[in-house]
């Protein structure tokens, strides 16, 4: 018998081993083999997060509504049905630049959906450590990434076919373990369900808006899925492309590496124990990985590269978990995938802004000056949260099990 955490854990596993897999074999298809231009990468990779903009929102009231459970394994078994669709199309040489959108607008439509009612189940296997779960889902989180960017690192030799089969395999096994879990009781619904869904929705923005914490992490958070995510999904392979004149296995290598940096400072988070100044951690690490990211973008040494790349890597492996705690701590129950999604709304509703905008940048002065400019950015950002908001001097209390 799974243990919920467990069943938890196997399900983060599962979605972020094929997102890994499809991180390698998306760019690769349309940057490598269909060689499209910058601002068409940007356009396609725009395409993965748009959905989540629109819909993030509505699926967290939905979530909390209809049950966290039920929406996860739902969303991630129409996920689990894309990458079959997709291999199908390049078996019949049928891959086009247009299947390519569709199949991205689809996939971002079932992470819309399942990233709330994920996240607020987080809670409810928590024990009493909020934190210390936030690490660890974080941990498998990166750890099967990595296994997904190095199995996807073959492409050029198993073929796109394969790869994407056995993504959806890993996508299935996720939804196993969400039935493995216990369905947590759904709000109560109103009379009137439309009404109510807004009533909900406007419930969740006004918790997160009259909090200055929460607003200060969603600014940052949005900060870095503009600047930091369209770097990263634009702008990189881009460099692999056309600086190193790489393929599907440096993208992978590229990939892989950041993980592991992630992975390496998870690590050592759950050897530190509970970190009481989060926002203090979240402003250092933050920072810090602007300074690696500008130095990324001024080298023209590939391992150089790659090193700066591991090193962003450890700085995201601190920032992202203290900011999702700071939000799972001071959301109310009731409203915590609500809460949840606003969190992911203003990550996911930036990175088709910060694709478009890392992508006509590229066109424009090149993928290495788009990464010094984003770096930037972030820093101007930085500074003004750390200047204006509380995020600096606020404390957490550890919870009690």
């Amino acid at each position: 018998m799974l243990q919920p955490k467990t069943a938890y854990l196997m399900a983060i596993s599962a979605w972020y081993g094929a997102f890994g897999m499809q991180s390698v074999v998306f760019a690769w298809l349309v940057t490598i083999v269909l060689r499209e231009p910058a601002e068409r990468v940007g356009l396609a990779q725009m395409s993965l997060l748009l959905p989540g903009t629109l819909l993030i929102l509505i699926a967290g009231v939905l979530a909390d509504r209809i049950g966290q459970r039920r929406q996860a394994a739902w969303s991630q078994l129409f996920a689990g049905l894309m990458p079959l669709c997709l291999a199908l199309a390049v078996y019949l040489q049928a891959l086009s630049f247009a299947l390519m959108v569709v199949y991205a607008l689809l996939m971002g439509c079932a992470s819309a959906f399942l990233t709330p009612a994920r996240d607020g189940l987080l809670n409810h296997v928590a024990g009493g450590d909020v934190q210390r779960a936030v690490i660890q889902a974080s941990l498998c989180q990166f750890g099967f990434q990595i296994l997904g960017y190095s199995f996807a690192g073959f492409a050029d030799t198993l073929g796109a076919e394969t790869i994407l089969v056995v993504q959806s395999v890993v996508l299935f096994l996720g939804v196993w373990a969400y039935l493995k879990l216990r369905e947590v009781a759904p709000s109560a619904t109103p009379e009137n369900p439309q009404e109510g869904v807004l009533a909900s929705l406007r419930d969740g923005a006004r918790t997160v808006i009259s909090n200055r914490l929460m607003r200060t992490v969603m600014l940052q958070n949005l900060a870095m899925g503009c600047f930091f995510m369209g770097a990263f999904i634009v702008a990189f392979p881009l460099v692999i492309r056309e600086v190193f004149a790489g393929s599907s296995a440096d993208l992978a290598g590229l990939n892989a590496l950041n993980s592991l940096g992630l992975v390496v400072s998870l690590l050592a988070l759950l050897r530190l124990g509970f970190v009481a100044r989060a926002g203090r951690a979240l402003v250092m690490a933050q920072g810090l990985g602007s300074v690696v990211l500008l130095t990324a973008g001024l080298v023209s040494n590939q391992p150089l590269f790659m090193f700066l790349v591991f090193i962003w890597g450890i700085c995201g492996g601190i920032a992202m978990p203290m900011s999702r705690t700071l939000m799972q701590q001071l959301a109310p129950p009731a409203q915590r995938a609500r809460v949840m999604s606003f969190y992911a709304f203003s990550f996911m509703g930036a990175g088709p802004i910060g694709t478009l905008f890392c992508g006509y940048l590229a066109d424009l002065f090149g993928p290495q000056q788009t990464i010094v400019i984003s770096a930037l950015c972030m820093l101007l950002v930085l500074l003004l949260i750390s200047l204006s908001s509380p995020l600096w001097g606020s404390k957490l209390e550890q919870a009690q099990a």
